[in-house]
């Protein structure tokens, strides 16, 4: 995993168009752990995505869109885990390892903003989360959102806008 940690999805996606077609399995994992908010879950969520998309490979309309089909399958299963989770969802944990608010490089306030903004989005409808994750983390625009998604851009944008109405509200006593 070594250098695939360090590429960044730019890289990535350049290398899959070269050819090296056996890294986009990287650009997977990616999204399934933004999705999911671990890595754990996220290997447990690819690998059961692809056994589907295995048992199920005779659905596949057209073979030339099997990316984009396999992320609709993925897209799915992480839905499901998610749902999954906030049913069973315990206390969160508190990280002992933290530094104290008193730390002069500012560290721990990005730490605790990052956090803060990694629980809200757990609290999004899952449609508003994957807009949200493909355009500010995954960096893609609304045209390319719709064509994953099937949704209209039009639609995209008013999830968009939802989901940074609820993040607003759900932060504003956090930060």
């Amino acid at each position: 995993m070594g250098l695939e940690a360090e590429a960044s999805d730019a890289e990535v996606v350049r290398a899959v168009l070269a050819g090296d077609v056996d890294r986009y399995s990287v650009l997977v994992r990616r999204y399934a752990a933004r999705m999911l908010g671990s890595r754990d879950v996220a290997e447990d969520a690819v690998q059961d995505a692809l056994v589907r998309a295995f048992d199920r490979l005779a659905d596949c309309r057209d073979p030339n869109k099997f990316a984009g089909w396999l992320f609709l399958i993925l897209r799915n299963r992480c839905y499901a885990e998610r749902r999954r989770r906030q049913r069973e969802r315990p206390l969160l944990p508190v990280d002992e390892g933290l530094a104290g608010p008193d730390r002069p490089d500012g560290a721990y306030d990005r730490r605790e903003q990052q956090r803060a903004l990694e629980q809200s989005l757990g609290h999004l409808t899952a449609e508003q989360r994957e807009v949200f994750v493909l355009k500010h983390v995954e960096g893609m625009a609304y045209d390319e959102i719709a064509q994953i998604t099937g949704a209209s851009v039009a639609s995209l944008k008013m999830r968009m806008h939802r989901a940074y109405d609820r993040l607003r509200d759900l932060m504003k006593g956090q930060l």
